[in-house]
């Protein structure tokens, strides 16, 4: 189930339907596989429930820790990151997001990579730092490509560098 409308273009964050992830949110509620617990996560964060998607973060994590794989941990982290940068811990997940990236280039798992890369770039845009965020996209569709991704994801990664440098180059502009 895709409940991502689009993106916001000022932000890069997704957009959705509230009402869709409400329900969605509800239809999940009690379950308690890793999976699930990752998609509460994510769920609660985009209706900006931070306080509660933190808090399930991190159980989430730990759950990985104890009974996942080190890819589903890697996932958590990611997940985890997302929900500080949310919350205005930018320089947080900034770190955290570059540890989960190297980690899992390291593995050699191309798409966890990608994953984590793009959200450094998210983070760093949120930011202003519209350089390291072109990098991290650039980073992010090198390895998106190299793990297979179907045109969609292509796109939304050239989207995303499109954006950092149209922002940069608008940022550069008013300096002038």
């Amino acid at each position: 189930m895709n409940l991502i409308q689009g993106y916001d273009p000022d932000t890069l964050r997704e957009i959705v339907d509230p009402r869709e992830c409400v329900t969605r949110l509800a239809e999940i509620e009690h379950q308690r596989s890793l999976p699930v617990l990752l998609e509460r996560v994510w769920l609660l964060k985009v209706l900006d429930r931070l306080d509660e998607a933190l808090e399930l973060a991190d159980e989430t994590v730990r759950q990985a820790r104890m009974a996942g794989t080190r890819k589903d941990l890697l996932r958590a982290r990611v997940l985890h990151a997302t929900v500080l940068q949310n919350r205005g811990a930018n320089a947080a997940a900034a770190q955290e997001l570059a540890t989960c990236a190297s980690e899992a280039e390291g593995q050699g798992w191309a798409g966890i990579a990608a994953f984590a890369h793009q959200h450094h770039g998210k983070n760093a845009y949120e930011v202003r730092d519209f350089e390291q965020a072109r990098e991290s996209f650039k980073r992010s569709l090198f390895l998106r490509r190299a793990a297979g991704a179907d045109d969609s994801d292509l796109e939304k990664a050239l989207r995303a560098i499109e954006a950092a440098e149209r922002r940069s180059a608008m940022e550069a502009d008013a300096l002038v």
